[in-house]
């Protein structure tokens, strides 16, 4: 069997492509040519001995091998970083305190903030899970260094805005909720507890749009929200972070409902210019994050 050596910079124009959609994206984001890119795909495509892409439409879908190769770059990417991150951050020391929203959990617990931690083994990471107010008050008092938040339009001095999402309508993966507006049945929300920004949100487009609603089930955690909307009790509003696979977003066309906005996401640091150790995980999180929102879009 003939050994092959994966270009790495070539696997990570294949894998930022596919996060974001478009090549042409990821060659702008990498500071490279639209050809060099090009140029790189069909390099991976020689080295894999098999195409990897093909024509859907207007665009590039996987082939089977390629889904494959995607699988593999990330993994190979994610072990590359970590390797850079390890060498450059020996000689960090500090203590950071991290704020998050429930939403980010999955993702930036377990992967980011384990893979710094094994990475950076002088720096101590205070990581806190709480409601979007208290993780800005908590900025602002010096009671935490950086917090990922949802921007409710009241910004901090050194708030740094990280993306746009769209807000969406999720139901249960394996029951047919609704459609509501056609039959006039209340729409039965499930929501966190008040006051909740998500949630004034969706009950005001449901005012705007004269859909009624009625509130069927309240919790403080998001995993009480998502068991709730599995179990089919009624329909949430989030964006698609932290979705568990027996959830599924709603078509508001199809299910009789009021189209949404999107909700700003946003880092906010207690200091203008952080610790060394507080920045690096700072440029971490902020890289993750507009990793996972390509992905998931």
């Amino acid at each position: 069997m003939r050994r092959v050596n994966f270009d790495l910079d070539a696997l990570r124009s294949f894998s930022v492509g596919m996060e974001l959609g478009s090549f042409a994206k990821a060659a702008d984001k990498l500071g490279r040519s639209t050809s060099a890119v090009s140029a790189q795909l069909k390099k991976l495509e020689e080295q894999a001995g098999t195409p990897i892409l093909r024509k859907e439409g207007r665009g590039l879908g996987l082939t089977d091998a390629g889904e494959v190769l995607l699988g593999y770059a990330r993994r190979i990417l994610e072990l590359n970083d970590e390797a850079c991150m390890a060498v450059g951050g020996l000689e960090l020391e500090g203590w950071v305190r991290l704020g998050l929203q429930e939403d980010f959990c999955e993702h930036l617990l377990s992967e980011v903030l384990g893979r710094f931690a094994r990475s950076h083994p002088g720096v101590r990471i205070e990581a806190k899970v709480a409601r979007n107010g208290e993780l800005v008050t908590q900025v602002q008092t010096a009671k935490l260094d950086l917090a990922l938040a949802w921007h409710t339009g009241n910004g901090t001095p050194h708030m740094e805005p990280v993306g746009a999402y769209p807000l969406q309508w999720i139901g249960p993966a394996d029951r047919l909720p609704g459609p509501w507006g056609e039959r006039g049945e209340p729409v039965p929300l499930v929501a966190f507890e008040a006051p909740c920004l998500v949630r004034s949100m969706a009950t005001e487009a449901l005012d705007r749009a004269g859909i009624p609603w009625r509130l069927v089930f309240t919790s403080p955690s998001l995993g009480g929200v998502w068991a709730a909307v599995a179990a089919g009790l009624g329909v949430t509003v989030r964006t698609h972070f932290g979705m568990t696979p027996n959830l599924r977003i709603l078509s508001p066309r199809e299910y009789g409902l009021p189209a949404l906005p999107e909700l700003g996401l946003a880092i906010h640091r207690a200091e203008a210019e952080p610790a060394p150790a507080c920045r690096r995980l700072l440029e971490i999180v902020r890289e993750r994050v507009a990793e996972l929102g390509g992905r998931l879009r």
